[in-house]
């Protein structure tokens, strides 16, 4: 199994507005091996209780990743050349390392942006 390359659009902080609100620019940063995965119903379920959101994707993150996943939208290109482009939610889900066999760690939950 392996993950394919997203783009996770990381935010920087370049000021505030008039009446103190920060401004954030978008910077894309490359992230690989990535799983991109359907949720579960259950996954469904618990995002529409606790968040009142869709869930279209599950992100499965590689070890040792240190990207901020929290509400950052995120692409990807399939293997149809399609784009994809969503928009993560809620707390990742994050196992400990040492005890996951595989090489992913970590899940997060994504809605279609737009």
């Amino acid at each position: 199994m392996r993950g394919t390359t997203v783009t996770l659009y990381e935010l920087t902080q370049t000021g505030v507005d008039e009446l103190g609100v920060p401004i954030y620019e978008e910077t894309p940063v490359t992230v690989e091996d990535v799983l991109v995965g359907e949720p579960s119903t259950e996954d469904i379920a618990t995002s529409t209780a606790l968040y009142q959101k869709q869930i279209r994707y599950m992100l499965g993150i590689p070890k040792g990743d240190t990207h901020d996943w929290m509400d950052r939208k995120v692409s990807w290109t399939d293997s149809y050349g399609i784009t994809h482009v969503c928009m993560t939610f809620g707390f990742p889900i994050t196992g400990i390392e040492a005890n996951i066999p595989t090489r992913w760690h970590m899940k997060v939950r994504c809605e279609d942006f737009g």
